[in-house]
């Protein structure tokens, strides 16, 4: 008996779903998002944004695209029809139930990496020479990798698009290790914030939910 392939979704889908996981970003980053062609997705932004999902900002010489009401609607609509196709929403439901309380505790665990209340100080920022601290805080990541990984392994057996996860988030995780604090929770790279926030996002859309208190 074969294995059951994970359902590989459509490249459309892909470069809709792209602009949303990133929140708004250039073409060539929604394109490495999914390993799609750079050019392809600039004609996919611009067919988007002649119906309405997806609006191009620019601020101060740097913007991206963002999807509009419409496109997450559509992006919504799409990924609950692909759920459905590939049968996979039971699976989707449970993961996302196992993630919800790492998720709070990654959120502990960044806020601890972040700050490092002093005497009189509660809300001192952290900067990195208490190692021991540091320590810690590092060993919290660690393990909320290790407990990721196998939830990132069901999703990838259902739906392509929702495997690497954990990958990213090692990968990072290591960097940190060696003294790269910023590689824990830096802007502009994929740091374990930006993969963890990631598959939070995935999770959610991928499940028509919005941010807010979960159960």
């Amino acid at each position: 008996m074969g294995t059951v392939q994970a359902r590989l979704s459509d490249p459309v889908d892909l470069s809709l779903h792209a602009v949303r996981l990133l929140g708004c970003a250039g073409a060539d980053a929604i394109a490495r998002r999914f390993h799609l062609d750079s050019d392809v997705v600039r004609e996919r932004l611009l067919d988007f944004e002649a119906v309405g999902w997806v609006a191009h900002s620019d601020f101060a010489g740097s913007g991206g695209w963002s999807l509009t009401e419409a496109g997450r609607g559509e992006d919504r609509r799409r990924l609950a029809a692909e759920l459905d196709a590939a049968g996979a929403r039971s699976v989707v439901v449970d993961v996302h139930t196992r993630f919800v309380p790492l998720n709070a505790r990654f959120l502990n665990a960044v806020a601890r990496w972040q700050l490092r209340p002093l005497p009189g100080q509660p809300m001192a920022a952290n900067d990195h020479t208490d190692h021991r601290w540091d320590d810690r805080v590092l060993d919290a990541l660690g393990s909320l990798g290790r407990e990721l990984a196998p939830l990132d392994a069901e999703l990838a057996n259902e739906l392509a698009r929702l495997g690497g996860y954990a990958d990213r988030y090692r990968y990072a995780f290591v960097r940190a290790c060696r003294g790269e604090c910023r590689w824990v929770d830096g802007l502009g790279i994929d740091s374990c914030h930006a993969a963890w926030m990631q598959l939070h996002e995935d999770l959610l859309a991928t499940l028509g939910l919005e941010r807010g208190p979960e159960s």
